[in-house]
């Protein structure tokens, strides 16, 4: 059931708790208001966190379609507040709030986030709608402690004021806040059925007789040394020749894992990040629209492969692909592209037409609740893009900016990336104001030689307080390569110096995608995203190593880990016949700690002895053997235990 449908059918009464029981509450101290708050957990969270079990997102799939529908509305209204970069901070109270004060983009099924104060200090909390009236509703805590969300028990109606008001006990006593915000108009965006893949050539598809379900793209090393990257590679291909879905292999170009999704489903952004104190594997997800965002979901798997949890973004929308960070304190940041109404013409595009307006949302991993949400529409003015308007459409939004990483940083500060202004913003994470611009048409800060970048991706802070980006360059291209590109952005003096830049030996133009990360020693991996290249550059900026996969393979992000992959199924088995005996093909998806494999044989399943066995030689391994009615192998680890054993054949 739909969160919003589920809080809709309860009889739970919409304000908060009447004052009496508030000041109870308080006199009892934050652990039991916790309780109360938390008592329905993730049924009443916009954001909904489940137990899932493992496989792919077919269903998510089927109800993305079904979402997918033309709107139909009113000629489009302004969706650009009168005041640009303000505060979500309420004067006098010290509340951060979102949506934010005087925007008119907010979703019909937005919860009002309010951070600033713990739940049992917010009391008489109502909401109403200029033509939907009073919205009952539900006061949820974040578990952080810090807030809550007033979750209504019903959506607003598109175009409507919102009036939000309560009050709150502080230092000084208790405080009155109110404030105003508009509901936009949704211009969803309509399903439009993936093409085909490319036609794979001879070469350019992996099979394997034991692990028939899988076809990943091949990978060929081109450049290689003594000092191999150690770890993975983590890539999500697509558009090529192959499988697509999340990928995993080592850097000689040999499969570790891969989960292959069916037509229609896509996967991007796979990593390693940790979430409730274990390492964990994260990625996006879902359906990708012709106007390149996601609608989807967040996976987080643990070292079996096995999804323990799916991200939604709140508020009604789905998540989109291009960001995905879990913090320490339990919340994580994610990216939304919300295509909505807007007027254009004051910049030169349709009076009717519609916008995309990138948000980004922290949310609470416990609860699922929206803790803040940030909208571009309120903060960057639309013509700062370097696309144009006058072309844009109810079917084809105008997207403007199109934010494609959100980085929250230890000093307070978030770093975002936007392709289409081709600028990096640097926003005071409280009050969600833009502090600092590097790039774009106007800039804040002196830009030394070298440092614009045009349509980049991928700005990450690093622990020596300088920003790896990936630029671009294009498209249209203004630099004549992608390149990946270290930056020293000065807030204290306001200037942006190059540090460091690092170009492929035969010259690269990405459009589109790719990343750059700092590995251990010095080095760096970059993957070229719209082109199907991983490279790895020392600390002098030589290129120590590089594979790529069949053109025109993609992946948005790659990067190197170190992983431990125990998957929660047996190994798998095949035997073909040979001159002499048999040949028994052994492999395991996902397994990393394989060293040999054992071969057992016998007449009878009940009869099996080992016969042979053989180093590890890639993802799948061929073992030549004496003829036997049954077969089984058992994966042994470096002092030759058993990891597992595969299912018993007829050889």
């Amino acid at each position: 059931m739909d969160p919003i449908e589920h809080e809709q059918a309860s009889s739970v009464r919409a304000r908060a708790r009447p004052l009496a029981r508030q000041k109870r509450d308080r006199a009892a101290g934050p652990g039991r208001a916790k309780e109360r708050y938390l008592g329905h957990g993730l049924g009443w969270g916009a954001v909904a966190i489940v137990v899932a079990s493992a496989g792919t997102l077919v269903a998510a799939s089927g109800r993305i379609e079904r979402e997918q529908s033309t709107y139909s509305g009113p000629q489009a209204r302004q969706c650009v507040p009168a005041r640009l970069n303000v505060s979500d901070v309420l004067p006098t109270t010290g509340l951060a709030v979102s949506p934010l004060p005087g925007s008119r983009d907010a979703s019909p099924r937005t919860q009002i986030s309010i951070l600033g104060a713990p739940a049992y200090d917010l009391i008489d909390v109502a909401v109403t709608g200029s033509k939907s009236g009073h919205h009952e509703g539900r006061l949820e805590a974040y578990s952080q402690g810090d807030g809550a969300s007033f979750v209504p028990f019903r959506p607003f109606r598109p175009g409507e004021s919102v009036t939000a008001k309560g009050r709150v006990y502080d230092s000084s006593g208790l405080q009155t806040f109110s404030y105003r915000f508009r509901i936009s108009y949704p211009d969803p965006v309509r399903y439009t059925p993936s093409p085909l893949a490319a036609a794979a050539k001879p070469g350019e598809v992996q099979s394997f007789a034991s692990a028939p379900s899988l076809h990943p793209p091949a990978v060929d090393v081109t450049t290689s040394s003594r000092h191999d990257p150690h770890g993975d590679i983590l890539a999500t291909p697509y558009q090529g020749p192959g499988q697509t879905g999340p990928m995993i292999f080592e850097p000689d170009g040999q499969l570790v894992w891969m989960d292959p999704l069916p037509r229609g489903v896509f996967a991007a952004n796979l990593q390693v990040q940790r979430w409730d104190g274990r390492r964990v594997l994260t990625w996006w997800q879902g359906y990708i629209p012709p106007q390149g965002f996601g609608l989807g979901e967040e996976i987080i798997a643990n070292n079996a492969y096995e999804p323990i949890a799916r991200v939604r973004a709140g508020n009604g929308y789905l998540a989109d692909l291009h960001d995905f960070r879990i913090a320490p304190n339990g919340t994580a940041v994610l990216t939304v592209f919300s295509t909505i109404h807007c007027n254009l013409s004051a910049d030169g595009g349709p009076r009717d037409a519609a916008v995309t307006d990138t948000v980004f949302q922290e949310l609470d991993l416990r609860t699922g609740l929206v803790r803040r949400e940030w909208h571009s529409l309120d903060h960057v003015p639309i013509n700062a893009s370097y696309a144009s308007p006058e072309q844009s459409s109810a079917e084809w939004p105008f997207d403007y900016i199109h934010v494609n990483t959100v980085d929250p940083r230890a000093d307070g500060t978030t770093l975002l990336s936007a392709r289409n202004t081709s600028a990096l913003y640097v926003l005071n994470t409280r009050t969600g104001q833009i502090i600092a611009t590097a790039g774009g048409k106007e800039p804040s800060v002196e830009m030394q030689p070298g440092t614009a970048t045009a349509y980049q991706h991928d700005a990450v802070t690093l622990p020596d307080g300088h920003i790896s980006v990936f630029d671009n360059g294009g498209k249209p291209f203004v630099h004549a390569q992608s390149r990946a590109l270290v930056l020293d952005l000065n807030l204290r003096r306001m200037t942006d110096t190059e540090v460091t830049e690092l170009t492929h030996p035969q010259p690269l133009q990405s459009a589109s995608q790719g990343s750059v990360q700092r590995l251990a020693h010095g080095d760096w991996f970059v993957d070229w995203g719209a082109e199907p290249d991983f490279s790895v550059f020392d600390g002098a900026g030589r290129m120590i190593y590089d594979a790529h996969m069949p053109a025109p393979t993609q992946s948005y992000r790659g990067y190197l880990f170190a992983w431990v992959g125990k998957p929660a199924g047996p190994p798998s088995i095949a035997v073909a016949a040979a001159t002499p005996g048999k040949t028994v093909y052994a492999s395991w998806n996902g397994a990393t700690q394989i060293a040999a494999w054992r071969v057992l044989a016998g007449s009878s399943r009940a009869a099996l002895t080992p016969i042979q066995r053989a180093p590890k030689s890639g993802f799948e391994t061929a073992i030549g053997v004496r003829s036997a009615r049954y077969y089984e192998v058992q994966a042994l680890n470096s002092q030759g235990a058993v990891l597992g054993h595969s299912h018993t054949i007829a050889g």
